[in-house]
């Protein structure tokens, strides 16, 4: 005979179990989200860059039942230690897909004038970007899935090489400005997506950093590896 423990015991994973369900979604959407976005920008699609922009409240409201799963099982189930960490790594995976689903939608926004330019040299690499990120995000998250601190430490090493990538691109967007100035605008725009893209492998790698904390209880060192040489710290 199951006893009332048993129920208990049963509602709460149910509960966890849901949370991580709504995690997955917003992964899902995210991934979608960017995918849409890459492919309006080399497709020059305005209608696929305002389905990405269309979309965007899902995400939010997704985030919104995450939050509001993760304060219930806080107040109702008190969790600690491994359940504690789940809830919280839950609640900051939550914000960064959040954030990679904004920026995605900004990527799309852009797109549409970007797409009404004649045909931009730099463009091929702005997409190259774009598809290595996608491949880390993805990492990432399949990593953050099966709890595997392995695979997100590989993630979290290989941020130097989305800067690397992100750092020649600029160099060779500036160029292109410079020697047409006829293209200074459509060349910001190309600017500001492949610093959003870059932006993406940031939170693509907090999430791996979330995953390790989440697993070992420990924060990861503070010595994440860049190769962004566009900016200069003081």
């Amino acid at each position: 005979m199951t006893n009332r423990s048993d129920h208990i015991v049963s509602s709460y994973d149910q509960q966890l179990i849901a949370l991580d369900s709504l995690i997955d979604q917003m992964a899902g959407l995210a991934e979608l989200q960017l995918d849409n976005a890459l492919k309006a920008l080399s497709q020059r699609n305005d209608r696929l860059a305002h389905e990405v922009l269309e979309s965007d409240h899902k995400v939010d409201e997704l985030q919104a039942q995450a939050e509001a799963q993760a304060l219930r099982v806080l107040a109702l189930r008190a969790p600690v230690a491994d359940d504690l960490r789940r809830v919280i790594t839950a609640l900051k995976v939550a914000g960064e897909i959040e954030r990679i689903a904004d920026v995605a939608a900004n990527c799309a926004k852009r797109s549409l004038t970007i797409g009404a330019s004649p045909n931009l040299a730099p463009l091929r690499g702005l997409v190259g970007l774009g598809t290595t990120v996608q491949s880390r995000l993805k990492a990432s998250f399949d990593a953050y899935r099966a709890m595997d601190t392995e695979s997100a430490r590989i993630v979290r090493a290989m941020d130097v090489d989305v800067d690397a990538l992100y750092s020649s691109l600029f160099r060779e967007i500036l160029t292109y400005m410079m020697e047409d100035p006829r293209t200074i605008t459509s060349g910001s725009h190309l600017l500001f997506v492949a610093k959003n893209l870059e932006r993406i492998g940031d939170h693509a790698t907090n999430i791996a950093e979330e995953t390790i904390f989440l697993v070992t209880g420990a924060p990861t060192a503070p010595d994440r590896p860049k190769g962004d040489t566009t900016t200069v710290e003081s």
